[in-house]
């Protein structure tokens, strides 16, 4: 139904309260805050409970939500004054490497830049350290917007859920002391326990990065390519049969390599154009390099544009690897590993045209969606559960007078949030907030 002229009289009120309490010192703040507090996958526990016990200072009824002993969400309520439909607002809190050198090096670089380390710097008119920008300038928006929304007057008719999702990064366990053992601690396994606990809402915002609004996005699978070989010793190599299947992994890949780039052509849709890369390569006893293994594993991300199937995914990928087995003389094999599927909310959902809107609103202009996407978040689990879900957020941060240009750099864009940025990401959030739970249903 739509909303009488008191219902966005009210909403206005709203908006205006919340957003004059909104200061860019007040979210420079938050966003130092959460940067400091080190949350790599697993172990978001820490951050987890000193946002719980913001939300809960702020009126909420929030909890930490664990997992195990050192993973867990944050989530709270705000409760409207009834007759509204209930929104939750998201973002993911653990951050995409450790911030420890002896997990991150050499793989993010040969030594671990500050913006790298859990430490917030302030850079100007930015805030600097792991994460700073993706997940924790977003986070820190929500944090700051959650306490305004509970400072503020007259309260929503619909409840306000936020949430703070451990797990959230595209990674499986990390393998080292005062970790999880558990092999599900990424890929959206707090999203999933939040849901499983019963926190739904009629509608949901995530906060990830992107100067958009989306409805839908791209899904990922996981493959695990086998290479097989001949196990053989150095003084035999002249001797014995010989088939090095790190040699032959090698051809594999350069074949690989050019697919995975035309990938995008083949399944282009209009917002997505879903990449592929190799990530990791496993062959050998590092500590014996006398002798050949008898198997190489070649692993990789294929990204599913909406539409798209897991199923549909593997096979196709199948027949490329079957072909360059038959081309190489070797049987190849391929499984997958991994799978979270695409999602998508049909644009007109209100949850869409309200954050179109606001967008609009506070950009000036008309909302465009972008194309050629083919990053995946939490979204994909919201709308797998049910809610529709848009997504939103701040652009990567760009300066000549940082060290490492953060457009193009992309742990430095991770890890630089610009707190101008972080205050229209607010008014936007808050002006959906408003339209979202303002109206009564009554």
């Amino acid at each position: 139904m739509s909303a009488p002229p008191e219902a966005g009289a009210q909403a206005e009120a709203l908006v205006a309260d919340v957003l004059a309490r909104i200061t860019e010192d007040r979210l420079r703040a938050a966003a130092r805050a959460v940067t400091a507090i080190p949350s790599p996958t697993g172990r978001e526990a820490p951050l987890a409970h000193f946002l719980a016990d913001r939300l809960s200072a702020a009126g909420f009824a929030a909890t930490a939500q664990h997992l195990d002993a050192t993973q867990a969400n944050a989530v709270g309520r705000l409760r409207g004054r009834g007759g509204g439909e209930d929104l939750m607002l998201y973002a993911p809190i653990d951050t995409l490497t450790t911030g420890e050198e002896a997990l991150d090096v050499p793989w993010v670089g040969p030594r671990l830049r500050p913006d790298m380390l859990p430490v917030a710097r302030d850079e100007g008119p930015f805030v600097s350290g792991l994460g700073a920008s993706n997940p924790k300038g977003h986070t820190a928006c929500l944090l700051v917007l959650a306490e305004a929304l509970a400072e503020a007057g007259p309260r929503p008719a619909g409840d306000v859920v936020v949430a703070f999702g451990a797990g959230g990064m595209p990674t499986n366990a990390v393998e080292a002391p005062g970790y999880p053992q558990r092999a599900g601690t990424g890929h959206g396994a707090g999203c999933s326990f939040l849901l499983e606990r019963g926190w739904y809402t009629d509608h949901a915002v995530i906060a990830k990065p992107g100067d958009f609004v989306a409805h839908e996005e791209v899904g990922l699978s996981w493959f695990e390519i086998t290479v097989p070989g001949v196990h053989t010793y150095v003084g035999s190599r002249h001797r014995m049969p010989y088939r090095n299947p790190i040699v032959t992994a090698a051809e594999v890949v350069t074949r690989l390599e050019g697919w995975l780039a035309e990938h995008p052509r083949r399944h282009r849709t209009p917002t997505a154009a879903p990449q592929g890369v190799i990530g990791a390569i496993a062959g050998g006893w590092e500590r014996m390099l006398a002798v050949t293994p008898a198997l190489c594993r070649i692993r990789l991300d294929l990204r599913m544009a909406p539409g798209a199937t897991p199923m549909a995914t593997k096979r196709d990928l199948a027949r490329f690897v079957e072909a360059v087995g038959r081309e190489l003389g070797v049987d190849l094999g391929v499984e997958m590993v991994l799978a979270v599927p695409a999602s998508h909310t049909p644009p007109d959902a209100p949850v869409v045209r309200r954050a179109v809107a606001a967008w609009e609103r506070v950009a000036g202009r008309a909302h465009e969606p972008v194309p050629d996407n083919s990053g995946a978040t939490d979204a994909n689990i919201l709308r797998a559960r049910g809610i529709p879900t848009a997504r939103v957020g701040m652009p990567k941060a760009s300066s000549d007078v940082l060290d490492v240009d953060p457009a193009l750099d992309f742990s430095r864009g991770m890890n630089t949030v610009d707190v101008r940025a972080m205050r229209r990401l607010c008014a936007v959030l808050a002006r959906t907030t408003a339209a979202l739970t303002g109206t009564t249903t009554a």
